[in-house]
């Protein structure tokens, strides 16, 4: 049940930075979100006990990482001889096959950056049980606030989901040339997969930043101002309001990260340049072999599609609709969905907030399927480690695939890059009904 109540000056002043109107947030309650009352973009959210919440799950997830690694992962076995990997020894032998950029991405997005991630939440949702933002020690802050940046930056590149499904499309993939057996590590990096998910649930920018460092009020206010008025900026690394002083070199008064002011040609200038180099890889990706697979010393090139085909006519219907959607179909739909939004950017700011809000969902979905499409070069990655049984069979990277993980990299980037408060009506003057808007309201996490 959702209760309205009146933005006041005392509350958090938020720019939401997909929409770019200023609202206040009123305090929240344990497990209630604030949405942006405009395009529904959850601006603040706190979990009841999450001090509690994110110290235990950060442990369980660091414990069950040292496991996954620690013991072996899976077996392939056919006539006779018998091949064990761990989960290192894929990256390892990408290394080998003269893919050591593979092997890295692999090791980072799955193990590294993870555990990064992980070990940064920990000592922040300690130092927040703390009330860190009361220190008086400069020292401390500015080491709190690297952490916060680096915490968010790393985040989207996080793919240990992406990983699993990729190990389950794997063992399907070679579970009629042999026999898999599953080991211990393959059940507690089940549990990691999991885990992971779940800390990244919890986590809130808005909310962390305000129990660490505390935004700073600024005068006057701004409450019902949109980015284009250029009376403030809007930090998008801690959401503080800032007030532009037409400055050429601006930092957050928070944060000290640098401040830009909203230009949406600089904008879409990057914006493409990151999706046009997609595009070019998209094309090697795609026409050169994704792996060679040699069998009796016979080697046989295999596309993505061409794998696709092969999964299709043996019958694995699900895994080759599965590996068609992630790896030709999503790919292609975001570089077409992606230009279509920067193509429009300029038009869609005269349309009504309607139709604003429509393109913005196309956005966020696009933004969100992205790193799914890194399914095939984790399959890749497993098969092989997996299939290296000298001469009677063996499988090896081909050359697209690092051209696939760049295509995939820099669609990621693009949309990440993206701007999508060029999404929205251009208004320079702040009406009652704009401030009246900016009146948020509260509701449970669970709806």
């Amino acid at each position: 049940m959702n209760t309205n109540i009146n933005a006041t000056h005392t509350n958090l002043m938020i720019s939401c930075e997909e929409c770019g109107l200023v609202v206040a947030v009123p305090e929240l309650h344990e497990d209630q979100k604030a949405h942006c009352p405009r395009c529904e973009h959850v601006l603040m959210q706190n979990i009841a006990f999450v001090h509690q919440k994110a110290l235990a799950f950060a442990f369980a997830c660091l414990i069950m990482l040292l496991l996954s690694i620690s013991f072996p992962f899976m077996s392939f076995s056919v006539q006779g001889l018998t091949q064990e990997i761990n989960l290192l020894q894929a990256a390892h032998m990408l290394g080998e096959y003269q893919n050591t950029l593979l092997g890295f991405l692999l090791l980072g997005t799955v193990f590294m950056l993870p555990g990064l991630y992980v070990c940064l939440m920990l000592y922040l949702y300690f130092q927040a049980t703390k009330k860190s933002s009361n220190l008086t020690n400069q020292k401390p802050r500015k080491v709190i606030k690297f952490l916060c940046k680096l915490l968010f930056l790393i985040e989207p590149w996080l793919m240990v989901d992406v990983f699993l499904l990729g190990v389950l499309v794997s063992l399907v993939k070679i579970a009629s040339l042999a026999e898999i057996s599953l080991g211990y590590s393959f059940f507690t990096f089940c549990i990691y997969a999991v885990l992971v998910v779940k800390c990244v649930a919890i986590v809130d920018k808005s909310w962390l930043w305000e129990q660490l460092i505390p935004a700073k009020p600024v005068k006057p206010s701004y409450l019902g101002d949109t980015h284009h008025s250029k009376t403030h900026l809007s930090c998008h690394t801690c959401h503080q309001i800032n007030p532009n002083n037409q400055t050429k070199q601006q930092t957050c008064i928070r944060c000290d990260a640098p401040l830009h002011d909203f230009d949406m040609e600089a904008n879409l200038q990057k914006v493409w340049a990151l999706l046009i180099t997609a595009v070019i890889f998209y094309f090697p990706a795609n026409l050169y072999p994704m792996m060679y697979t040699v069998s009796l010393g016979t080697s046989s090139p295999s596309t993505i599609m061409e794998g696709v085909i092969l999964l299709w006519q043996l019958g694995s219907y699900p895994v080759a609709a599965i590996i068609f959607i992630a790896s030709v179909f999503i790919p292609l739909l975001k570089i077409f969905a992606l230009a279509w939004l920067f193509i429009t950017a300029k038009t869609l700011s005269n349309l009504p907030e309607s139709d604003a809000i429509k393109k913005l969902k196309i956005y966020r979905i696009t933004e969100f399927i992205g790193r799914w499409s890194m399914i095939d070069i984790f399959v890749v990655a497993i098969l092989v480690a997996l299939v290296q049984l000298q001469k009677l069979m063996s499988i090896y990277p081909g050359p697209a695939a690092l051209c696939f993980a760049a295509v995939v990299i820099f669609t990621m980037l693009s949309a990440i890059k993206f701007d999508s408060r060029m999404l929205w009506r251009n208004t320079n003057t702040v009406t009652k009904k704009d401030v009246d808007k900016a009146t948020l309201y509260t509701q449970p996490i669970n709806d």
